[in-house]
């Protein structure tokens, strides 16, 4: 059997939660005795975004408010000897608002 790496990029726009799934994915992993190596979660710089808006729409050109947006993104990388890692990972049920890419290199 060839050994298969799998990569895991996971991105939200709250810790708190990417910090609890990546928290379950690797639970379910270390539950798994088909894995030869995990390593993460990786953590990816804060991409930050902000917005400065006028609050009044006619006069007071100076009073604005500022808005900013954080997306957080982890990375876990898997080595594994089956398959079947990847059912069990696309089957796990991980807090709404995180979005997960599932990659398989051979």
């Amino acid at each position: 059997m060839s050994i298969e790496k799998i990569r895991i990029i996971l991105e939200s726009f709250n810790h708190v939660t990417l910090h609890n799934s990546c928290n379950i994915i690797i639970n379910v992993l270390n539950s798994e005795k088909l894995i030869t190596d995990v390593s993460g979660p990786i953590s990816f710089p804060t991409k930050k975004r902000s917005y400065c808006v006028l609050r009044s729409p006619h006069v007071n050109k100076d009073s604005r408010e500022q808005f900013e947006i954080r997306r957080y993104k982890k990375i876990i990388d898997i080595q594994s000897n089956s398959e079947e890692i990847i059912n069990t990972l696309l089957l796990l049920e991980l807090s709404p608002g995180v979005s997960t890419k599932l990659f398989s290199y051979k």
